[in-house]
């Protein structure tokens, strides 16, 4: 076997995505939703970019969202960058985190939460509540129209 990174099928990517789509990916409300409707290998989520990601419901975001978004995902790359060269393994130890790392996730979960509800949910309930919620939304308004039905033997 050749050495290098080893990619199996089961792997994705954001290639040119702004920057704030971290911010949403590595929040506690992603980690909710996936956790909810993902499936698990063991205790291992198996995300999937059709249920994982495209099924994420997000509130319509302004310009200014974007940009205090595009702040947490920064704040939380330089964090990790600031401990190098611990891997994404000891950063996200439970019991080892670094203390500016769970402070950007915390800030990012803040900002995240106050878009979505203007205040901290109380909850991961509330949180789901919040998703389903905007998802039965989105599937809705993305449904395609009804149309008439033919009658049997028309012509097409």
């Amino acid at each position: 076997m050749q050495s290098g990174p080893i990619i199996g099928d089961k792997c994705y990517a954001l290639y040119d995505e702004p920057l704030w789509h971290l911010a949403l990916i590595a929040s506690r409300m992603h980690i909710v939703w996936i956790g909810t409707v993902c499936s698990r290998l063991r205790t291992d989520f198996s995300y999937g970019n059709k249920l994982g990601w495209n099924t994420f419901a997000v509130p319509p975001l302004t310009e200014k969202n974007k940009a205090d978004l595009t702040r947490c995902a920064e704040d939380i790359l330089l964090a990790r960058e600031h401990h190098f060269p611990a891997t994404i393994a000891d950063l996200y130890h439970p019991e080892h985190m670094p203390a500016d790392l769970r402070a950007a996730h915390d800030r990012n979960d803040e900002v995240l939460e106050r878009i979505y509800i203007g205040r901290r949910f109380k909850n991961d309930t509330e949180r789901l509540e919040k998703l389903f919620d905007l998802y039965t939304k989105m599937t809705a308004s993305a449904a395609p129209a009804k149309g008439k039905k033919r009658k049997a033997g028309a012509n097409a």
